[in-house]
């Protein structure tokens, strides 16, 4: 009769969701029940809610009984609107499904009933087949009322309540939550109904798996509970938890606990570190988006692989404070690290990621000191690209791809010009980074530029030519304190005369005799008669210069081996720059090989190659056209007070100098 019974129901909800439109399948392959494989993340689509399988027909109608079939297959039954109204039909409904039925999932969507009437639902579903429940969006009508219910001879596995909204604001909580916490099942969700508190169960519950997501639960929960010996994954993201150390002491009687999610809440140290007293078995322990500081290591489960502490406070990592051995992942993404931390404490240390901080110049010993690190993930924070991060940038070609997310995510934050250059196009010379380098290459270069001036001056007698251009300086200077009158100098002579004492013959009876007499006489500037006596040769041969309107040079072997002509020469080449005027007239007395003129002759070399000059000729018959283009080169008047003195001043400098000057 019993299966007779169960035909009869199947044949009228076929007939009656084909006249709804509703289309019935059976599918074939079986929902796979609750394993131990929960997730890691601690985000909310992660979180293990009630299984179920869905065959996509979502087609909606509605029936007699005013509820909406969402999904009707052979395993799962999906339905909503299910009120004070149709509640009773649908409890007689499912009494029919047995522990011989093949349902096994069951939603229940958009609930609105009394408390009573939603227990002896639960009740009726607990003794059927059904192995995982759902309820979605459940608002509790009447008063909570203490209900005996009985736990026994069932077949559920996992119950998941989300937004469950309690209208009863006066009840007593062992009415409500003692249903909860002594439920014999494997997997348990209660999700955003604000519920602010949970009891301990009375004996050893069987429970493996906790969700509280988005509750308001505090401290207070299950200190002092000894009866979830089994849980192995517990979630308590986006709750109100405060003290870190109350959390470790929650878990410590949990010997079976391996993944806890504490995310997303209001922790931080409160400086009761040392009383820290986790289970050993935690594993992995989430305590992203907190408050955390550094302090955090000092409170924390020694046995943990995987430690999330990313979005938090943390500045640092310190050392000694805390041995996690077993730690295989950290993550410390989106905190305050200036740089990577060691390894002391982390020896078992494989993944690390430090995305999201401010490190500018990370430790390019890192991977030293962290030799079993395989992944590191460093990027999205503001490098500044100097020589100190060159190391780093090396690093990253040696590491064999550790680094995850190079190069996109590896960008140059500082300085400004360098701003948004990915780090490996970022290039700086060993020279610009190295001290010592740059500090040997500047000491060899100076000893060279030190070198090469030190020859240079030698090479071209430098010091020669700054002692003449002192004296010159010197020379003037004088003039001008003494002679404030004289100040602006007037020519005297047509002429200078430069010439090596070993050349006297030819300017004694050749040039004078011919430049000085005769009509258009030349006034001549001649050492032996015109320096005047008391005064240095140098002054001498400066004011002779400067009162000349021409300079002649008598140019010979014995010319450039005197080095009194040099200075001659020196001062007439610095008037012809500093009074830019074509004072000076070359005459070519005798051939000067190239090999014979010293090398700091280099201007007369330059004015005999840039210049017309003279050439005394060997034959009779082309003098007289020399003295004429000579003639032609010094043409020029001088004022008449000079030129009518010119026979007294001759005399006096004559008279004047008793020992000629030797050139």
């Amino acid at each position: 009769m019993r299966d007779l019974q169960n035909f009869f129901v199947y044949e009228c909800l076929f007939v009656l969701t084909f006249w709804n439109n509703i289309s019935l399948s059976v599918e074939d392959e079986l929902f796979t029940p609750v394993s131990n494989n929960f997730p890691e993340g601690g985000s909310e689509k992660n979180i293990m809610s009630l299984p179920l399988l869905y065959n996509h027909h979502h087609q909606r109608s509605k029936a007699d009984y005013n509820w909406v079939v969402i999904e009707n297959t052979t395993e799962s039954l999906s339905l909503s609107q299910i009120t004070n109204s149709n509640v009773k039909k649908l409890i007689t409904l499912l009494s029919d499904f047995g522990k011989g039925s093949r349902l096994q999932n069951l939603t229940l969507t958009n609930v609105s009933v009394d408390w009573n009437i939603f227990l002896e639902l639960l009740q009726t579903i607990w003794q059927s087949s059904i192995e995982y429940f759902n309820i979605n969006n459940f608002t509790q009508l009447s008063n909570i009322e203490k209900y005996n219910f009985r736990y026994s001879g069932t077949s559920m596995k996992a119950l998941a309540l989300k937004n469950i909204l309690v209208t009863d604001l006066y009840f007593s909580q062992d009415d409500l939550y003692r249903i909860l916490a002594d439920m014999n099942i494997e997997a348990l969700t209660v999700a955003g109904s604000e519920m602010i508190h949970m009891l301990c169960p009375s004996s050893n519950s069987p429970l493996r798996y906790l969700n509280f997501i988005n509750n308001d639960l505090t401290d207070l929960l299950f200190q002092n509970c000894d009866t979830l010996i089994q849980l192995e994954i517990f979630i308590l993201q986006k709750n109100k938890f405060e003290s870190l150390s109350k959390v470790s002491s929650m878990t410590r009687y949990m010997k079976s606990l391996s993944y806890l999610d504490m995310s997303s809440n209001l922790l931080r140290t409160d400086g009761a570190e040392e009383h820290c007293q986790w289970t050993e078995s935690l594993k992995e322990l989430d305590l992203s988006s907190n408050q955390l500081t550094e302090s955090v290591f000092g409170c924390l489960p020694v046995n943990v692989n995987k430690l999330d502490l990313h979005n938090n406070q943390i500045s640092s990592v310190p050392q000694g404070i805390a041995e996690l051995k077993s730690l295989k992942e950290l993550n410390l993404a989106s905190n305050r690290l200036a740089d990577l931390p060691g390894c002391g404490g982390f020896s078992a240390l494989e993944i690390l990621n430090m995305e999201m901080n401010s490190i500018l110049t990370p430790s390019a010993d890192f991977f030293e000191s962290c030799q079993r690190v395989r992944e590191l993930e460093a990027g999205h924070n503001p490098f500044k690209c100097s020589c100190e991060l060159q190391a780093f940038v090396r690093l990253e070609r040696q590491s064999g791809g550790k680094l995850s997310g190079w190069p996109e995510a590896y960008v140059c934050e500082y300085p400004e010009d360098l701003k948004g250059t990915q780090l490996k196009d970022f290039h700086l010379t060993e020279l610009a980074c190295n001290a010592t380098l740059l500090l040997v290459t500047a000491l060899l270069l100076t000893l060279v530029l030190v070198g090469v001036v030190a020859f240079l001056c030698i090479y071209l007698d430098v010091p020669w030519y700054v002692r003449m251009l002192w004296q010159w300086t010197q020379t003037k200077r004088r003039a001008w304190h003494e002679c404030p009158e004289e100040r602006e100098t007037v020519l005297q002579f047509h002429a200078f005369i430069s010439y090596s004492e070993r050349d006297s013959v030819w300017v004694k009876t050749e040039l004078i005799p011919n430049l000085e007499k005769g009509e258009g006489s030349v006034q001549l500037c001649q050492h032996e008669r015109n320096f005047v006596p008391g005064k240095s040769i140098v002054e001498n041969i400066i004011n002779c210069i400067d009162k000349s309107y021409k300079s002649i040079f008598v140019l010979s072997p014995n010319f450039v081996q005197s080095e009194w002509c040099h200075y001659e020469l020196y001062f007439a080449h610095h008037k012809l720059f500093s009074e830019n005027c074509n004072s000076l007239i070359l005459i070519l007395l005798e051939p000067i090989p190239q090999y014979i003129i010293p090398a700091r002759y280099h201007k007369l070399k330059a004015l005999m190659a840039k210049r017309t000059y003279l050439e005394w000729p060997k034959e009779r018959s082309k003098r007289a056209l020399f003295w004429a283009n000579l003639r032609a080169a010094i043409n020029v008047n001088l004022p008449m007070s000079f030129e009518g003195n010119e026979e007294e001043n001759d005399v006096t400098f004559t008279d004047s100098i008793t020992q000629p000057l030797i050139k």
